[in-house]
């Protein structure tokens, strides 16, 4: 999927409550989430070795965790740099859950990248097949509308309500997180579908 899916994704991510338990865990899923990506730093051997190695090591299962050590050792820079300061005092960042939400959102990044039809090697490099579900295109409207509403209608009514508590607004935003998560797994369901249907009628024709 294209970048902006995948912060959106560990946005809601956190904001569906995984930012209860430790601080930092929205800023960490997020950035986690699109960090498989730095793969595209390849792209400075060269064009070839860049395809070569896209969606390889940091798109797999051993190469997760060492991308989230990396997230986590960023966000602790951040955090020193403010001046070990969060948006809670009374919720000091746990670093080792943290980087349990890291690998976390790196596994979503995964599992995005494997519902597309260029698919993904989560076994490399001890194995190096490509897995693809094949039902969403990299760039998908109706994901990015579910993500950024879920992100953005807690906020509209946090304006339209000034007055209203800070456990109402986290209610709020859990819940919109949430929901927004639940349609795409919907959505993902529907798609499924559909193209079990196509491939069905594909293979009902007989093909001169």
């Amino acid at each position: 999927m294209e970048p902006v899916t995948h912060f959106l994704t560990g946005a809601c991510l956190g904001r569906a409550g995984l930012n209860r338990k430790t601080a930092l865990a929205t800023l960490t899923l997020t950035l986690a989430a699109e960090a498989p990506d730095l793969d595209i730093l390849a792209r400075v051997k060269g064009p070839a070795f860049s395809f070569a190695h896209h969606r390889g090591f940091t798109h797999s299962f051993l190469g997760i965790p060492l991308v989230a050590i990396a997230v986590v050792g960023f966000v602790y820079l951040i955090w020193r740099l403010r001046g070990r300061k969060t948006n809670d005092p009374n919720l000091p960042p746990r670093w080792g859950l943290l980087f349990i939400y890291a690998c976390l959102a790196g596994l979503s990044h995964i599992l995005l990248d494997f519902t597309n039809n260029y698919g993904v090697r989560p076994f490399w490099p001890y194995w190096e097949k490509w897995y693809s579900w094949d039902i969403v295109f990299i760039i998908e409207p109706v994901m990015l509308g579910f993500l950024f509403l879920g992100l953005v209608i807690p906020l509209l009514f946090s304006l339209i309500d000034k007055e209203i508590g800070a456990r109402r607004r986290e209610s709020r935003g859990k819940v919109a997180a949430t929901l927004a998560l639940a349609g795409v797994v919907l959505m993902w369901g529907v798609r499924d579908y559909e193209h079990r249907r196509a491939v069905s009628a594909l293979q009902a024709r007989t093909y001169n």
